[in-house]
């Protein structure tokens, strides 16, 4: 059974930095399926932050690049997502998801079969 369990998430002040992870299950091997973060501010459509597919090839949005940092530890079968610099409209609940399928890191929401629970980040100014 697949399963994406996230941590790290809390509250934190403007230019601050949170470590996010997600520790993945059920998979065969971390290193044959695409990963990605999303996030959903209230009122908001959930949006695309970071992806990271088998093959180490990487998306951003444009608004987290240069800030966040996404990333993956194969041993672990964890996925993680540092955040720098934070901003105010960086508060969101942020989930990860995962896909068996090369994705070529797509942040397209519908793409991606499988969803954690999702760890609230609050920025404040």
């Amino acid at each position: 059974q697949v399963q994406l369990v996230e941590s790290g998430g809390g509250s934190v002040q403007a230019g601050g930095s949170l470590r996010l992870s997600c520790a993945a299950s059920g998979f065969t091997k971390i290193t044959s399926i695409a990963l990605v973060w999303f996030r959903q501010a209230p009122g908001k459509e959930r949006e695309g932050v970071a992806a990271i597919d088998y093959d180490g090839s990487i998306s951003y949005a444009d608004s987290v690049k240069g800030r966040f940092t996404i990333s993956k530890e194969n041993i672990k079968n964890t996925l993680y997502l540092q955040m720098n610099s934070l901003k105010p409209e960086d508060t969101a609940m942020y989930y990860c998801a995962a896909d068996n399928r090369y994705l070529l890191h797509t942040l397209d929401k519908d793409m991606y079969t499988y969803w954690g629970q999702g760890a609230q980040v609050t920025v404040s100014s």
